[in-house]
């Protein structure tokens, strides 16, 4: 067996024909189910996009947690270290 059928895992042309036939189911699937290649990748773009999306906009609602507990509890630690000094 040569290299070239060992890499490809056959003889070129029956390894063509498995592929022409798989090809040719996969695509009969996702014709019935209306799915393209190119929906396939943006709806992985919009996926990855809503990901981040979701993440960014939970890092602010935790920063603006932060910042409104920060309003309360900095004048009072301020106003305890000033007390605490005398």
């Amino acid at each position: 067996m040569s290299n070239m059928n060992r890499f490809i895992g056959g003889s070129p042309g029956s390894v063509l024909a498995k592929l022409i036939f798989l090809s040719l189911l996969v695509g009969a699937f996702m014709a019935f189910l209306d799915i393209t290649p190119f929906g396939l990748i943006e709806g992985l773009f919009n996926w990855i996009r809503s990901v981040f999306d979701l993440s960014l906009d939970t890092v602010k609602e935790v920063g603006l947690w932060i910042l409104y507990g920060a309003v309360i509890v900095v004048p009072l630690w301020l106003i305890s270290r000033f007390f605490s000094r005398r």
